[in-house]
């Protein structure tokens, strides 16, 4: 019989495939358990492969008119494509060796929350779920740099509407608010400021262009730094605040430990991994070694899509292959998680439903 130490480090193990990934199939937790809990870490963060399934092809669909006698067939074309990337994107996490980028691509979903049911391409949708794992898993500075200038989102917030004689200040609002700083870490005026520096973008067939003439150019002052801002040099100035950093490591450490917030201390220690470079492999080491993590008393409550893709990775199947994918889609919807529709710019709550 396992002595306690051995069966610490079994639920160790099992611990760091279900917050790392999405579960293990057996043969390969049984392997992990023999290689222990710091060699099975080690090849959570560093092991990569290449894509599990190919990119759905999605044409794009432009509307017509709600009269027409073909958009009742459109209609149902838009609901089989979003099906197609639902289960393309969930049969991803189901079958992928490797499954941190995968992980932290279902984070990045919810952070930078973005739903089809506004955007209605879920083509575009793809376009950016490609975005959010090829850049987040290493660098939050160069993922929001991406998110900023991505289709999906500028249509989201209507960003794509934001001139200099007539901006628009949503998306200027949710980087500071959701994504980078938090809640009371700017002003209205800030706002304002971030907005102007987010002009000059227009949205056309799947691609977002920037036009000068609607650029605001004059300086903007943000959080007290006043220079010649756009896009690119807003969301680097952000994410380089020792505030972002605290926001990051704690949305992450309530999503991988719990939804109690960590101690100062703590949350000193993950800034610290996450460093200068904003390192997500990093601070990802850093929560999965703090004592919290391995605290069986540290419970957090699996998401509707972590259940429904832990199932299929434990009979190793992909979730499009099996006989009750129907029954597990409409019980997601039930549920209120569908991946690609989140219910607000705010994403799921932690712990939902």
């Amino acid at each position: 019989m396992p002595d306690r130490g051995a069966l610490i480090e079994r639920a160790v193990v099992r611990r760091l495939h279900d917050r790392l990934g999405f579960g293990a199939p057996r043969q390969d937790l049984e392997q992990s358990i023999l290689a222990g809990p710091d060699a099975t870490l080690a090849k959570l963060l560093t092991t990569d492969e290449p894509a599990p399934t190919d990119v759905p092809n999605l044409p794009q669909m432009m509307d017509l008119p709600a009269n027409d006698p073909g958009r009742k067939a459109q209609d149902q074309q838009r609901s089989d494509q979003e099906r197609t990337a639902i289960l393309w994107w969930l049969d991803r996490m189901a079958i992928v060796k490797a499954p941190r980028a995968e992980k932290m691509t279902w984070f990045w979903h919810g952070h930078f929350a973005t739903s089809n049911d506004k955007v209605r391409d879920v083509g575009l949708m793809v376009t950016q779920n490609q975005t959010l794992r090829t850049r987040g898993p290493e660098s939050v500075a160069q993922l929001a740099q991406a998110m900023v200038v991505d289709p999906a989102l500028n249509v989201w917030l209507d960003n794509h509407a934001n001139r200099k004689n007539s901006p628009n200040e949503n998306l200027g609002r949710e980087l500071m608010e959701l994504f980078t700083l938090g809640v009371g870490e700017y002003s209205e005026r800030d706002v304002k400021q971030a907005a102007r520096a987010l002009t000059g973008w227009s949205y056309k067939d799947r691609e977002l262009t920037f036009k000068p003439t609607n650029f605001d150019n004059g300086s903007k002052t943000v959080l007290g730094t006043t220079a010649d801002l756009n896009a690119a040099s807003l969301a680097d100035m952000l994410t380089a605040r020792p505030d972002s950093a605290r926001f990051i490591a704690t949305r992450l450490w309530n999503r991988l430990i719990s939804s109690d917030p960590p101690s100062e201390a703590e949350l000193e220690r993950l800034v610290d991994a996450n460093g200068p470079a904003t390192s997500v492999r990093g601070l990802l080491r850093a929560l999965a070694t703090a004592d919290a993590f391995r605290d069986p008393n540290a419970t957090l409550m699996k998401q509707p899509v972590e259940w429904a893709v832990g199932i299929a990775r434990a009979v190793g199947r992909p979730v499009g292959s099996l006989d009750v994918k129907d029954q597990a889609l409409n019980q997601l919807k039930a549920l209120g998680q569908v991946p690609f529709k989140p219910p607000n710019i705010g994403g799921w709550p932690a712990g939902a439903p």
